[in-house]
């Protein structure tokens, strides 16, 4: 039996009302949908564009209401309660299921997903023991990161260990949060990388030009497009990208976050099932937008050119940014003239602009990265 096509005009419901929502919102409006989002913040960057159902996301009642007043269900990050979802598949139309979230939702279930795809992730342990964490550590070398299987995001959740001597500090820190442990050998990569694909309930898959990606403080801070990598590694990136997106029957968007090596090896770290902030670049570069893309996938249309039309540059807006990148904007912009390149601002909506808070990101688009990279340079707000 095929996919049902849900067309423009139709419902869409949202697991999550966070800035990824917000994004599909504003594209998805464009073409007629709907929204009904299902979160638990009064006046979420979603919310502030359509209805909002204000509740936990484990709340059945709530995600009942969704089911009735939505068409098509879809989720934009992947903490969302898999009970939920596999409840939402019984009473609702929800194509990406619920055994994506349960595989990416836990570190070890997605790396042998991942290896299953016939990709190569980093040598890694479960570990249960300070015991056990000291034999990975001899065994990996130093440094090597232990992390939690579940919950963690930019850098929450995790310990570089260095030295051994920080085997036990590290165990008894991070197995605070009583979820299962893994510890991994350190990779010395060159750059990091993704590729954010798409598939549809048809089953046509696109993927999206490689970013490269440079974190600060395990935040990302940019995203060059295209990146600075040989053609070889360019489609080897783009090969694995579409081999999990089939492997693992995805629906939506899958981002696969890589290290790539000197040696021109690549090792996946990462899937993350929805939008992705390093494919946020698509919505000011691309023929088609991550998030039009998204839509396009769960509703059963067909999908949009992934062509990338301009260099560019994302710089992410954290909270810190805020007060000094508002006031640059409201003035004339020297810098942006001179090395000809155009910034497009994109806030959330979020009321508080604590430290390290992703409030938004801005899209630098030019004649090149490098102009687009000298204007993040020169406005010193970095």
């Amino acid at each position: 039996m095929s996919a049902p096509i849900i067309a423009p005009g139709s419902t869409i419901g949202m697991l999550g009302g966070g800035q990824l929502g917000r994004m599909i919102v504003q594209e998805g409006s464009k073409m007629g949908y709907r929204f009904i989002t299902l979160d638990p913040t009064v006046d979420s960057p979603m919310g502030q564009l359509c209805e909002q159902i204000i509740a936990p996301y484990y709340d059945k009642e709530a995600a009942q209401q969704l089911a009735k007043q939505a068409d098509v269900i879809t989720y934009e990050f992947e903490n969302v309660d898999a009970e939920v979802a596999a409840m939402l598949m019984k009473e609702s139309y929800v194509p990406q299921g619920s055994e994506l979230l349960f595989t990416t939702q836990h570190r070890l279930r997605e790396k042998a997903a991942i290896e299953a795809a016939g990709a190569v992730v980093a040598p890694y342990k479960q570990v249960s023991s300070v015991a056990e964490l000291s034999a990975a550590v001899k065994q990996f070398g130093t440094p090597c990161v232990l992390k939690t299987a579940t919950g963690g995001y930019d850098g929450k959740g995790q310990w570089v260990i260095r030295d051994e001597a920080e085997i036990e500090q590290a165990y008894e820190t991070v197995a605070k949060s009583g979820v299962e442990l893994v510890v991994e050998k350190f990779i010395a990569f060159e750059k990091e990388i993704s590729v954010i694909a798409a598939r549809s309930t048809q089953g046509e898959i696109k993927v999206f030009p490689v970013a490269e990606n440079i974190h600060v403080n395990n935040i990302l801070h940019l995203s060059i497009v295209p990146a600075n990598i040989s053609e070889q590694m360019r489609k080897q990136a783009e090969q694995l990208a579409t081999a999990i997106a089939e492997k693992l029957q995805v629906i939506g968007l899958i981002a696969v976050e890589m290290f790539a090596c000197a040696n021109g090896e690549l090792y996946v770290n990462e899937l993350a099932p929805r939008p992705h902030n390093s494919g946020h670049y698509t919505t000011d570069a691309c023929r088609t937008s991550q998030f039009e893309q998204h839509i396009r996938a769960v509703c059963g249309l067909p999908l949009g050119d992934t062509t990338l039309m301009t260099p560019v540059v994302m710089v992410n807006v954290l909270g810190q940014h805020m007060e000094p990148l508002i006031a640059h904007m409201c003035q004339p912009d020297a810098a942006a003239q001179q090395l000809a390149v155009t910034p497009k601002l994109h806030l959330y909506g979020k009321q508080e602009a604590a430290m390290n808070r992703k409030m938004g990101h801005v899209n630098v688009i030019g004649a090149s990265t490098d102009a687009a990279l000298e204007w993040i340079a020169q406005t010193a707000l970095w």
